[in-house]
């Protein structure tokens, strides 16, 4: 039986992967005990103890990015969560740390290196984070999912996606999802979204663009996200949902999307072979603009900046490329093209390897 300690959180873009992989961690070994790393204010404290997983929590811990009372008190707070992840790791006799970046991460990386465990590490983004550039200096199996990731010791694997995902047959799919979310089965369909919350700049250039859109010939599923504050609309084929659990009949449904680059974002979209104009979200280190590289050099999607994605940019850019089939099809194919669907079980393969 092996134990392995999972880390990582804080978003989306670090627990749904690691989701992915311990799940198929548990398919591929029944007898294997999968623990989670995390913190208490990450999405992983829900998101884990609903999968079935045990959740052991640190203190979250973000770098600070100048001096300051937060930079002074860093050092003594690493190494008081560092000490905890080593009490974990020794009283649940763990074997091997999977570290998938953000708060907990670091931590689990340095104190397998001191109990001299193996450590594996996927980065999930184009540009790596702090974590798992510290990370990767420690460990031989390091998993990427863009070609432009440097790190040393990496192997591209591609980004761990849902069995929903991995499985998902759009045109097979596309009646069950017109019927779903209540579509007309005879236009096609534009995706927005701006991930679980929103972004509000991407949400408010499609509200007041939208009779462009519609005049195209178009219908559009718009998830606008839990912090939605666009007003209510009636307009027939504009269908505005706060939060979609079934993103996988969203892809069927959907023709083009309009969305954000984050990396499994744009790694689904990718898989089932859904074209994209990309708006990458403007703060940050640069990643999401790097994510889409692959996607726009292959013709598969429209990289646009936040600044740039205005009323103005759609009717002179989105709505000529609405009226264009052919295009769309061609983007399709491009995007088809960089996407893979076997990340989670060429993690796992790493994983695995790890611990022999």
């Amino acid at each position: 039986m092996t134990t392995y300690l999972f880390a990582g959180g804080g978003t989306a873009g670090h627990v749904n992967p690691l989701l992915a992989v311990a799940d198929r961690i548990r398919e591929r070994d029944p007898s294997a005990v999968v623990l989670v790393l995390g913190t208490k204010e990450g999405l992983e404290a829900r998101l884990v103890p609903n999968r079935g997983y045990e959740l052991l929590t640190i203190e979250r811990l973000p770098f600070p990015r100048r001096l300051g009372r937060a930079a002074l008190s860093f050092p003594a707070r690493f190494r008081r969560a560092v000490t905890q992840t080593r009490r974990y790791i020794v009283e649940r006799k763990v074997d091997v740390v999977v570290g998938f970046g953000g708060y907990a991460a670091a931590p689990a990386y340095r104190a397998a290196r001191a109990l001299r465990i193996p450590v594996v590490i996927h980065e999930a983004n184009a540009r790596p984070g702090l974590a798992n550039r510290l990370g990767a200096r420690y460990s031989e199996h390091v998993g990427t999912v863009f070609s432009e990731t440097r790190l040393p010791h990496s192997t591209l694997v591609g980004m761990p996606l849902r069995r929903e995902i991995e499985q998902l047959d759009r045109a097979a799919s596309r009646q069950e999802a017109i019927a779903f979310f209540g579509l007309d089965a005879t236009r096609p369909t534009l995706m927005v979204t701006g991930g679980s919350t929103g972004a509000r700049s991407i949400n408010r250039a499609v509200f007041d663009s939208i009779d462009g859109i519609l005049a195209a010939g178009w219908q559009v599923l718009h998830i606008a996200g839990n912090g939605n504050e666009l007003p209510s609309s009636t307009k027939p084929g504009y269908h505005i949902l706060n939060y979609c659990d079934r993103m996988e009949l969203a892809l069927a449904a959907a023709d083009l999307a309009i969305a954000r680059s984050g990396a499994v974002t744009l790694s689904e979209f990718a898989a089932v072979g859904l074209p994209a104009i990309f708006i990458p979200y403007p703060v940050g280190n640069g990643e999401q603009k790097l994510n889409a590289a692959d996607a726009v050099k292959a013709g598969g999607a429209i990289l646009v900046a936040d600044a740039e994605f205005t009323p103005a940019w759609i009717g002179t850019r989105l709505i000529p490329l609405l009226r264009d089939r052919s295009a769309i099809d061609r983007m399709a194919a491009g995007i088809g093209s960089v996407g893979s669907r076997d990340g989670a079980d060429r993690m796992v393969d790493l994983v695995l390897a790890s611990a022999r």
